[in-house]
């Protein structure tokens, strides 16, 4: 069934399907012929504007394929966001597109070499939660984006274990990329086999949650050609819940969910958010304050475990909290706040004043984002309280929400973010046509960013900030206007 004005989630026309197949795979062709012409290479110099790209080697081969190949992986995902004509034709096609871009160079992003450095400094006796890569002496530190070459790692004790592992066992800047990588396709890997379970145990089609969630250009082209540690974290994030879905109440499944929530925590702090939530869907039967406490403390002893074990293997105790702190350091429009600070601040130089408008309006943002995920956990309790059969959808629902009111709140966003909320709403949203608004958020970001990982947000700040500040400004007139009418 659809809701009204809303595209049948029925069978899609075979033409239509090979179609959106084919050109997605073009996409992806073109994006790695634009990633070894002008990709994030370790010698391939910073653009500092769209003119530098243009008159680079290759520019305007690196700037056309980049450009066409995008739009033809963001129409496929987009023209099939119904749902895919088969959970195994979402599969198949997914894995296709990803093909070209597994030999494709570090695409969109020059991350994988801070990954990389910070491995080695930690190899290396130094400590990446106290100095940057380039104070801790690392050979590689010319290949990682300025920006992040004197700013301490902000990841999770277990992702700064892997990177070491790669570094050690790769023998160089080369074979821990390819590492790296491996671990990313292993994160996305494990986050496929978990999806269908995840959306079967809400009731959406897993069909239409493998498709929004594997195919979305963002985890092509970010997660697996960027070798990003989302890709892990996600993968760790959704088996946990997986495990508490399918075995709610049991103590020994309790204790490994929150093992491997716990590990996802210790990728990327953001998972902390999805905690509370997890908590409810680990209780089986009545929900009582009695039995949340019960099974919900077997699941903190999981997490607990987890992060004591990676901060004690690390030898780094919890020195990983403080860099958590220093990921907000660049200002970019496409975090709202940020934007919204950044408004405040140009309106003010009009009037001749600095009023610095940007940490304040963050602080502001983190300060609304911790009362939103209270809203939205008792919300959800509140709903076991009266429908214990929604067990699955009010845990993985209310999850998806903490996550997108997270990514859109904090300091700083990048598009690979979008693939956490994106993968839980994609497996919690029923309702066929309610996809569209995290759906679209996901394809713009798909075009954020050039092969070499400049990001177009950085040639666009005053513009772009105000667009994001006027519509930041017309969702809160909308949900006051909803908000009255519902009074």
């Amino acid at each position: 069934m659809s809701e009204p004005g809303a595209v049948p989630d029925g069978p899609v026309r075979p033409v239509a399907a090979a179609l959106a197949r084919y050109a997605g795979l073009a996409g992806a062709v073109l994006l790695t012929v634009a990633g070894w012409l002008g990709g994030a290479l370790p010698d391939t110099p910073a653009v500092t504007s769209l003119a530098d790209a243009w008159r680079a080697p290759h520019g305007p081969a690196v700037l056309g394929c980049w450009l066409v190949g995008t739009v033809l992986l963001v129409g496929a995902w987009w023209s099939l966001r119904w749902g895919a004509p088969s959970v195994r034709w979402a599969y198949l096609t997914a894995g296709l597109w990803v093909l070209p871009l597994l030999a494709a160079p570090p695409l969109g992003s020059r991350d994988v070499y801070s990954y990389a450095c910070q491995g080695w400094s930690w190899t290396h006796g130094a400590d990446p939660y106290r100095v940057g890569v380039v104070a801790a002496g690392c050979p590689w530190a010319d290949s990682v984006s300025p920006i992040w070459r004197d700013t301490p790692a902000p990841y999770g004790p277990f992702f700064v274990l892997l990177a070491g592992l790669a570094v050690l066992l790769g023998g160089g800047l080369v074979g821990a990329i390819v590492l790296l990588r491996v671990v990313a396709v292993a994160g996305v890997l494990l986050a496929a086999f978990c999806l269908p379970g995840l959306a079967r145990a809400v009731g959406v089609p897993a069909r239409r949650a493998v498709w929004l969630a594997l195919a979305c250009p963002l985890v092509g082209v970010h997660l697996v050609a960027g070798a990003h540690n989302d890709a892990v974290g996600l993968g760790l994030l959704l088996s946990g819940l997986l495990v508490l879905v399918r075995r709610p109440g049991r103590p020994r499944a309790l204790v490994a969910a929150g093992v491997l929530l716990g590990l996802a925590v210790a990728v990327k702090a953001v998972a902390v958010v999805v905690l509370p939530f997890a908590a409810l869907a680990a209780v089986s039967g009545r929900h009582t304050w009695r039995a949340l406490l019960r099974d919900g403390g077997r699941l903190a002893g999981g997490v607990l475990a987890a992060l004591v074990v990676t901060s004690l293997a690390t030898g780094l105790g919890l020195g990983w909290v403080r860099g958590v702190a220093r990921s907000g350091d660049s200002e970019q429009w496409t975090s709202p706040p940020t934007a919204v600070g950044l408004v405040a601040d140009y309106a003010g130089a009009l009037v001749g004043r600095e009023p610095n408008a940007v940490p304040v309006v963050r602080a502001v943002a983190l300060a609304v984002l911790a009362v939103l995920l209270v809203v939205l956990w008792w919300r959800a309790w509140t709903a076991l309280r009266r429908l214990g059969d929604v067990r699955q959808r009010a845990a993985l629902g209310g999850a998806g929400l903490a996550l997108a009111a997270t990514v859109l709140l904090a300091p700083v966003f990048h598009p690979w973010y979008a693939t956490w909320p994106l993968a839980l709403l994609a497996v919690a949203t029923v309702a066929v046509a309610r996809t569209v608004w995290f759906v679209a958020p996901c394809a713009v970001a798909s075009v954020l960013t050039l092969p070499d990982g400049t990001n177009l947000a950085r040639f666009t700040k005053a513009p772009g900030a105000i667009l994001m500040t006027a519509l930041v400004v017309a969702v809160v007139v909308v949900a006051a206007l909803r908000a009255r009418r519902a009074r």
